[in-house]
């Protein structure tokens, strides 16, 4: 179905937005044609979180899922048939401060004032998610919510407090049942096609859909979560004509288990994801607290950063390791292959013209496997990897009898180790075998240098962290988590 208008609701209203091109950002709209500016703009590419905002939109139940995301990257029309909350939204009818404000003001907790909007907006995604009768979540919980909030200008302590303090003042109901039935009432039956100029912005609605746009525009770009593609935009300045939207795809957000394997779906965000994943591999946990940010993973997509192609993609290492499969779709044909054969060269994949990915199949633990992930990077929150490392083997006894070794952010693509993983089967996990490994690995790769690390840098840190994966999963004596890395060491205390 044609359209020339975006649906939206906010502020109590569905607004009918004409006319703005398809890579219009929610920002950008908020600003200049509400004129609603609490909502800031710093970096325009999801880093600093002074533009987050929450959006609201119905999940497959009937009810609403609430959100917080970074209004800078979202492209207009993927909004489309969703609310979108701003800090003009939270002061109470009779003109009292919402909760989480009133916190701020009572703990000092405003900074300079800038990012403030934004640090509200996802303390009040915290609130929301909030049960009122539970336990009130604890500092580190908070710090994951608040990490795609970066501001540190005047300390950042106060806000942390305040976060905490906003649990303890009286609780304010959120109506998500009358949100549902608006939402409901303005939702499409059929897919959206929004034409702007010479812009053209598709929205399948199911998988068969997806399949026919797709062989009908195979030039047109996929779009998910927005970012990346986003930032192609706001700091490239690139022309995107067509646009092909999967967010609407309910199939393509599935995530199911069968006896081996998980099935994810490649629609799911990054926080959906890695949550089942973690469920399966505490291992993770770090990895998944580490990759972006939260309003990020709220809105990017796991499938996305597998079909991105980015030797620096964090998620391709440790799915590498575990032997994942990527399933990929062209019409009704559906074929799947490892991952690690699915990157050819520099973000060159292995899809054909017309097709696209469609989920993962991530093998379940079995006895005797030993896994890690690691990161390298200047800072813990919202970095890219200067080195990201994965290790899985299999143990008969001491023995191993399968390694797989993958590294991102040392070579044009995520890769496997395969000469160190020969290192290693058929030999001790001892000391000495790892050490052999670590060796070897200076004949896999040729790291890079650039701004991030040097060459020597990431080689050596690629090799320590092997001997590191060897001191935490070694037969006898292994280290906890906190005699190894620091971060764990921290939030023990």
């Amino acid at each position: 179905m044609e359209t020339n208008t975006i649906r939206l609701y906010y502020r109590g209203q569905i607004h009918e937005v004409a006319g703005k091109p398809t890579t219009c950002t929610l920002l950008q709209f908020l600003r200049e044609d509400l004129r609603r500016t609490g909502t800031k703009e710093g970096c325009a590419e999801g880093d600093c979180g002074a533009c987050t905002v929450v959006v609201g939109e119905l999940d497959e139940n009937g009810g609403v899922s609430l959100r917080a995301i970074n209004a800078c990257i979202q492209f207009l029309p993927a909004l489309d048939g969703k609310a979108i909350f701003t800090v003009e939204d939270l002061r109470q009818p009779d003109g009292a401060l919402h909760p989480v404000q009133q916190a701020m003001v009572d703990l000092h907790g405003s900074q300079c004032g800038f990012c403030t909007p934004g640090f509200v907006m996802s303390m009040w995604a915290l609130y929301l998610d909030h049960d009122p009768k539970g336990p009130k979540p604890d500092r580190l919980h908070i710090n994951t919510v608040l990490s795609g909030n970066l501001c540190r200008c005047t300390g950042y302590r106060p806000i942390i407090d305040a976060t905490q303090a906003m649990f303890d003042l009286p609780h304010i109901d959120f109506d998500r049942a009358g949100l549902a039935r608006a939402l409901a009432s303005m939702q499409r039956q059929q897919p959206l096609a929004y034409h702007a100029g010479d812009q053209v912005f598709h929205a399948p609605r199911t998988l068969a859909q997806l399949a026919q746009t797709r062989i009908a525009y195979p030039d047109a770009r996929i779009v998910a979560g927005s970012t990346d593609v986003g930032l192609w935009v706001t700091k490239q300045m690139r022309q995107l004509p067509h646009l092909i939207y999967v967010g609407q795809v309910a199939e393509l957000r599935t995530i199911t288990q069968t006896d081996d394997h998980l099935y994810i779906g490649a629609g799911a965000s990054l926080n959906e994801a890695y949550g089942k994943l973690v469920q399966h591999y505490p291992q993770l946990d770090e990895m998944h607290r580490r990759f972006a940010s939260h309003p990020i993973r709220n809105a990017g997509t796991l499938g996305g950063n597998l079909a991105n192609g980015s030797p620096i993609g964090d998620s391709m290492p440790a799915l590498i390791a575990l032997g994942t499969h990527i399933v990929l779709r062209k019409g009704e044909r559906q074929r799947d292959m490892p991952l690690e054969d699915f990157y050819l060269d520099y973000q060159k994949t292995a899809l054909e013209e017309g097709e696209f990915v469609e989920g993962m199949q991530v093998p379940l633990p079995v006895p005797q496997q030993r896994f890690r992930t690691y990161k390298l990077s200047k800072r813990f929150d919202q970095d890219i990897s200067a080195v990201c490392a994965a290790f899985a083997i299999a143990l008969d006894g001491n023995t191993i009898t399968a390694a797989r070794i993958a590294f991102g952010g040392v070579a044009a693509t995520p890769r496997r180790a395969i000469q160190a993983e020969q290192a290693l089967e058929g030999q001790p996990w001892t000391e000495a075998t790892a050490k052999q490994a670590m060796q070897a690995l200076a004949r896999d790769y040729a790291p890079l240098t650039d701004m991030r690390a040097s060459s020597a840098y990431r080689l050596l840190g690629a090799q320590n962290l092997l001997l590191r994966f060897y001191f935490e999963t070694r037969s006898d004596a292994p280290l906890a988590a906190h005699e190894t890395n620091v971060f764990a060491a921290v939030d023990a205390l």
